[in-house]
C-alpha cells in the first residue's frame, strides 16, 4: 500500500492509472493530481488536441473510481506559468511534477521511461508503468471486412464504410442509429491508448483540432470543431498488397524499370492505387539488391522491415533529404508530392544521383508533368522525371517517357523558331504525343497528334490563341488567322480598329514587337463597307483624303492593293488628314509614288 501517489500527464492520458486502481493492481490511500497536470491538459484541449480532451475525461473517471474504491483524490500544487506551458515539450512540466513528489515525500507514477530515470536519479520514489505487451483489440475493427477500404465515423451520423476495390467500390451504411459524442470520444481514446504503446503507433500530424495517426495498416484522421463541423474519425486501410508482377506490365516496361528508369513519377486521381503500386515498386527494387528508403507523411506504404520509412525531420522533408544523402540509398520513394518544397526536394535528390520514385495526385497523365512546370527549370524536367506511370482503378493506364531535344516545334516551319523542346512519348508505341517548350514568356504543353475534329497543327492553334489573348484586350470581338509563321491577319469590328491601331500606329507596332510577328488589321467579314469616291491632296507635312460631305462622321477604311492600311473617321471638313511622318503616312505616300491601287470603304 502506497500512502500518496503523484501521477504525471503520461499515465493520466493513457488511462493506465485509472485501470490499475480499478483492478486493484495499484493500491494507494490518496491520489494527488498536480495542478500543473490539469493546466497542461486544459491548454491542450483548448488547442483542440485529442490528448487534452482524453486527459480531462480520465481525470473525471479518476474521481469516480476514487469514490467507488474509497481512495481520496485531491488536486494540489501551484499553477504553471505561461513559460512553463510553453516549455512543456522540453520537460518543464515533468520537472515540476517530480519536484512536487520529492517535496511532499510521495511516489511518482509515470509511463515515461525518461521521467522515471530522471526521478530515480534525483532520489524520488517512482512507480514506472511500462507499455503493455499486447495491444487491446480496437472496437472500430469490427467494422472492417476483407474488402473494406475505409470507415467513416461522425458524431450525429450513421457509421459508413467504403467497400470493394479502386474503381469498383460502394458506400455501405453500417447501422441505422447515429453515433453519439460519447462513442466517438471512446473510439478516439482507444486509438490513443494503442498508439502510445511502444512501436505500435505513429503520430504523423498533430495540429489544433486535427490529428493523423498511422497505426499498423490503419491511417486514422481525427477532426474536431471548429476545424470540422462535427467530431469525425476517418480510418483508411489498404485492401490488397500486390507485387509488381500482379500488374501485368510489359517486358519492355519491366526492363526499363530495372535498367534505365531513375526518375519515376507515379500519378493518378485519389483512390487509384498509387501508394499500393509504389509499395510494389519499392519491393521490386529491394529484390534487385538495391538500398531503398521512403519519405512519407503519414508513413503508410506497405513495405518490408528492411526498407526504412522516414518522416519529415523537424517538420521538413528538406532536412530528411540531407540525412538520406548521407545514407546513400539507390532508390527513394517520395509519397506524396504536394507542396512546392516537396517538388524541389524531389528534384534536388534526383539531380544528386539518387533514383527517385515520386507519387502525386493528377487527373490525367499530362497534369502530373504540368505540376513540375514553374517549380523547376523547364530544361531540367526530363533529367528529374524520365518515366511517368499513370494509374486509374488500380491498373496502369498510361506510361510516358520524357526526353529533351533542340528542334523546331511540331507544326512550325521557320528554322528561326528552333528551341529546346521536351518530347513526351507513349512508352509502348514510341509515338510523340506532347511537346513542352517556351512560347513567348510562357511555358506550355502542346498536344502533337492532331484529332479528326482538329486538323490544324497544335502549334498553330496555340500561336493563334496567344495572339488573340493580347488582341482582345483592345478589341473584344477580334478574330485571328495565322497565315504564316511570321504573319497574322487580325479582323476586328469597326469601332475597335482605331483603338487597336492607336495613334500613328503606336498600339499595333507595340503588339508586333511583343509577339514577334507581323499583324495585318482588317474589318470583320461583312463589315468591309462600300467603296466611295475620294481625291488625294498633298501638303508639305500631310496627305489629305477628301470626300463627299454626305459621309462626314462615317468610319472610313483605307486599303493599298487590297491590304488594309488604317481606319479613321471622316472629319467635319469631309477630310482625313494623315501625317507624312507617321508609318501610315509613309506607306500611303509610297503607294502614291509607285502608283499602287488605293481604295476607301465606309
Amino acid at each position: 500500500m502506497v500512502e500518496r501517489i503523484f501521477p504525471d500527464t503520461s499515465v493520466i492520458v493513457d488511462g493506465k492509472i485509472v485501470r490499475m486502481l480499478e483492478r486493484g493492481e495499484l493500491k494507494a490511500e490518496e491520489v494527488v493530481v498536480p495542478l500543473v497536470v490539469v493546466e497542461e491538459l486544459q491548454a491542450q484541449a483548448s488547442k483542440g488536441r485529442d490528448s487534452g480532451f482524453i486527459g480531462l475525461r480520465e481525470l473525471k473517471r479518476l474521481r469516480a473510481v476514487g469514490e467507488t474504491r474509497g481512495i481520496k483524490v485531491s488536486f494540489s500544487g501551484t499553477r504553471p506559468s505561461l513559460d512553463d506551458i510553453k516549455l512543456a515539450r522540453s520537460g518543464r512540466i515533468d520537472a515540476l511534477i517530480m519536484d512536487m513528489a520529492l517535496k511532499e515525500g510521495g511516489t511518482l507514477v509515470t509511463a515515461d521511461y525518461v521521467q522515471a530515470l530522471t526521478a530515480e536519479a534525483n532520489g524520488a520514489k517512482v512507480v514506472y508503468i511500462p507499455p503493455e505487451g499486447r495491444p487491446p483489440k480496437l472496437k472500430f475493427e469490427k467494422y472492417f471486412t476483407p474488402d473494406t477500404m475505409s470507415v467513416h465515423l461522425k458524431a450525429g451520423a450513421a457509421p459508413m464504410a467504403k467497400r470493394g476495390k479502386p474503381g469498383a467500390s460502394k458506400l455501405v451504411k453500417l447501422r441505422e442509429r447515429p453515433l453519439t459524442e460519447e462513442e466517438m470520444e471512446n473510439t478516439i481514446r482507444e486509438i490513443h491508448e494503442v498508439s502510445r504503446l511502444r512501436g505500435k503507433g505513429l503520430f504523423e500530424i498533430s495540429m489544433n483540432n486535427a490529428t493523423v495517426i498511422q497505426l499498423g495498416d490503419y491511417r486514422i484522421a481525427v477532426a474536431r470543431p471548429p476545424f470540422s463541423d462535427g467530431l469525425e474519425v476517418t480510418i483508411v486501410r489498404p485492401v490488397v498488397k500486390l507485387r509488381l508482377d500482379d500488374y501485368g506490365l510489359s517486358p519492355k516496361l519491366l526492363e526499363r524499370l530495372r535498367d534505365k528508369a531513375e526518375g519515376i513519377l507515379i500519378a493518378g486521381p485519389p483512390g487509384s492505387g498509387k501508394t499500393t503500386f509504389a509499395s510494389s515498386l519499392a519491393q521490386f527494387y529491394m529484390a534487385q539488391d538495391k538500398i531503398v528508403k521512403t519519405l512519407e507523411a503519414p508513413r503508410d506504404l506497405q513495405v518490408g522491415p528492411e526498407i526504412t520509412q522516414y518522416a519529415p525531420l523537424e517538420g521538413s522533408f528538406e532536412k530528411t533529404a540531407d540525412i538520406l544523402l548521407l545514407v546513400r540509398p539507390d532508390y527513394t520513394v517520395f509519397d506524396e508530392i504536394r507542396k512546392t518544397q516537396d517538388f524541389k526536394t524531389f528534384a534536388d535528390m534526383r539531380l544528386a544521383g539518387v533514383g527517385m520514385i515520386g507519387v502525386t495526385h493528377a487527373s490525367s497523365p499530362i497534369d502530373a508533368i504540368q505540376r513540375f512546370i514553374g517549380r523547376t527549370e523547364l530544361g531540367m524536367i526530363p533529367h528529374i522525371v524520365d518515366t511517368l506511370i499513370f494509374l486509374r482503378y488500380g491498373t496502369v493506364e498510361k506510361v510516358y517517357e520524357l526526353s529533351l531535344t533542340v528542334k523546331v516545334p511540331t507544326g512550325m516551319t521557320d528554322e528561326a523558331l528552333t528551341r529546346p523542346v521536351i518530347e513526351i512519348r507513349d512508352f509502348e508505341s514510341g509515338r510523340l504525343e506532347y511537346e513542352v517548350y517556351t512560347f513567348g514568356e510562357e511555358n506550355i504543353i502542346v498536344p502533337v497528334a492532331p484529332t479528326e475534329a482538329a486538323k490544324v497543327p497544335p502549334a498553330r492553334r496555340l500561336a493563334e490563341t496567344r495572339i488573340l489573348e493580347e488582341i482582345r484586350r483592345l478589341a473584344p470581338k477580334a478574330e485571328v488567322e495565322l497565315v504564316s509563321s511570321d504573319r497574322a491577319v487580325i479582323r476586328a469590328d469597326s469601332r475597335s480598329i482605331p483603338m487597336l491601331i492607336g495613334r500613328e500606329g503606336a498600339n499595333i507596332s507595340k503588339l508586333e514587337k511583343k509577339l514577334g510577328i507581323r499583324l495585318d488589321v482588317r474589318p470583320l467579314r461583312g463589315e468591309e463597307g462600300k467603296p466611295v469616291k475620294f481625291s488625294l491632296e498633298e501638303t508639305k507635312s500631310s496627305i489629305d483624303l477628301l470626300f463627299d460631305p454626305e459621309i462626314v462622321g462615317s468610319q472610313a477604311r483605307v486599303y493599298v492593293d487590297g491590304k488594309f492600311l488604317f481606319a479613321a473617321t471622316v472629319g467635319k471638313k469631309a477630310r482625313i488628314r494623315v501625317s507624312k511622318r507617321s508609318p501610315m503616312g509613309w506607306e500611303l505616300g509610297e503607294a502614291i509614288t509607285e502608283d499602287r491601287e488605293i481604295t476607301v470603304t465606309v
